[in-house]
């Protein structure tokens, strides 16, 4: 009984230190707060004493921590010690790893994309491989978290890959002779760039990490020499990254003393405004910035920047709406907190993210294109899964890669950017467009009415059957 007592004590301990730790000013409503927090250590010391199976104090503790974190928005979030690392390790924009890029695909871990001159390329890993092991470990029950983290390490250290390969004849994956890959520095490749007709400049941008700007300024500098005369910067799938990235990429294209972005949160000194402190480099380059709903965080706050400045015409889909401020904050043990402390909004006023969770705000947030073109998701993946054929071969004179496939988005700012059609113009075919896909809507709804209708309509002749059936048999009886 004593023991009980002790157990717990530490847990009123241990629950009220974490709640002093990420809400100090919870104690306002000290008695509401202080029976929640009694009924919190009453339910976890039953759980601990009755059910089915042993549980970890920790374990339970740390779950309630994340329920706690994670019932405020979507992106706030309670990093345990190895989550802490990986985010820590993404944000710098460099590690010790393979080179490859991974999605969880049916449950797998799959392999999006190696990037080039790197082991995974060089070793002929292919975009939809499905890693099995790692270092002889199963990975199936793994959060793609984790089996990154077994993946990373210091440079100049090995690590076994166990994959298995779809087969095209038979759509069966087949499992691979395993893979010891040497790890090496990785510096992700972000961004790609080529001149198109009308010596107009094109830049893709991948995402906002520590070596983006230093990899666009050099893509800008190489498109000038070839005389670039416009530009198209390309957000589309971006999904963001660092603030200092998305401040600094708006500063290369914007006049003086402009506004780029403003935060706002809870605490008065959570306003901070972000503005340019001189002409840029760039700022009379006429441009078109492309969109789509993957363009998040950084990549919503330079079109909504460049929009709102009338620096530039923004082509596309609305964009994602993530442009909240996480503070991280390191937690003892190696762990961290993810706390949204503020929100982002354009130059205009307009807020940037986007509440998922009421649908009375379904129309708020994210940035609105000035010219609308929609595309299927799996048409827009097709065009960017071309950058995955790059072929890199060391040695070699690097070829230039070839863009087959058909995208509507880019036409339409080219058409624009070439003089060949007015933003009234563009803007007026985007109406027609929405109206003619709305009509197809009213149709498609109205054919599966007229289906159901049409299905009713053999019962009503069986019934004229049966009444005809039992006509003759009277007659027949007669």
């Amino acid at each position: 009984m004593k023991n009980r007592k002790v157990s717990a004590w530490a847990i009123a301990a241990a629950t009220l230190f974490f709640v002093g730790t990420l809400f100090p000013y919870a104690y306002a409503a000290a008695d509401g707060g202080l029976r929640k927090i009694r009924t919190f250590v009453d339910v976890l010391e039953y759980v601990k004493e009755n059910y089915v199976e042993s549980t970890d104090t920790d374990q339970l503790i740390t779950g309630a921590i994340k329920g706690v974190v994670g019932e405020l928005d979507d992106f706030s979030q309670y990093l345990g010690p190895k989550e802490y690392k990986v985010l820590k390790n993404d944000t710098r924009g460099d590690f010790g790893g393979l080179g490859i890029r991974l999605q969880m695909v049916d449950g797998y871990v799959t392999i999006m994309s190696p990037m080039p001159n790197t082991p995974a390329f060089k070793a002929g890993v292919m975009p939809g491989d499905r890693i099995l092991f790692v270092n002889d470990k199963d990975i199936s029950n793994m959060d793609l978290d984790e089996a990154v983290e077994l993946m990373r390490g210091e440079a100049g250290t090995k690590v076994k890959l166990t994959l298995s390969r779809k087969d095209e004849k038979t759509g069966e994956y087949k499992t691979l002779p395993d893979l010891t890959l040497k790890r090496q520095k990785i510096i992700p490749e972000v961004v790609y760039h080529r001149m198109l007709d009308g010596k107009i400049g094109y830049i893709y941008v991948v995402d906002f990490s520590g070596h983006t700007m230093e990899a666009l300024k050099k893509a800008l500098e190489e498109l000038q020499k070839q005389g670039m005369q416009s530009l198209v910067l390309d957000l589309r799938f971006n999904p963001g990254g660092l603030l200092n990235g998305a401040v600094d990429m708006a500063k290369l294209f914007m006049g003086q003393e402009q506004m780029i972005v403003y935060t706002k949160g809870r605490k008065p000194e959570f306003y901070q405004e972000f503005k340019t402190d001189k002409k840029a480099p760039y700022a009379d380059v006429p441009m078109v910035v492309l969109v789509n709903q993957g363009s998040a965080s950084a990549s919503e706050i330079v079109s909504g920047a460049l929009q709102d400045n009338k620096r530039a015409v923004v082509v596309g889909q609305r964009t994602f709406g993530k442009a909240s401020v996480q503070q991280v904050m390191p937690l003892s043990g190696g762990a961290g907190l993810r706390l949204t402390i503020a929100r982002y909004y354009t130059p205009s006023g307009k807020l940037i993210q986007r509440d998922y969770r009421d649908k009375s705000k379904a129309d708020e947030g994210g940035i609105f294109p000035d010219i609308e073109v929609m595309v299927e998701p799996e048409e827009e993946i097709k065009i960017f899964m071309q950058y995955n054929k790059i072929v890199y071969t060391p040695g070699k004179k690097e070829e230039a890669p070839k863009f087959t496939e058909k995208d509507p988005v880019l036409d339409k700012a080219v058409a624009y950017l070439k003089g060949e059609l007015t933003l009234e113009q563009a803007q007026a075919e985007a109406k027609a467009a929405k109206e003619k896909r709305e009509q197809a809507k009213t149709s498609a709804k109205e054919n599966v009415s007229g289906v159901k209708k049409e299905e009713k309509k053999p019962a009503a002749d069986n019934k004229k059957e049966a009444s005809k059936k039992k006509d003759v048999s009277a007659e027949k009886s007669k």
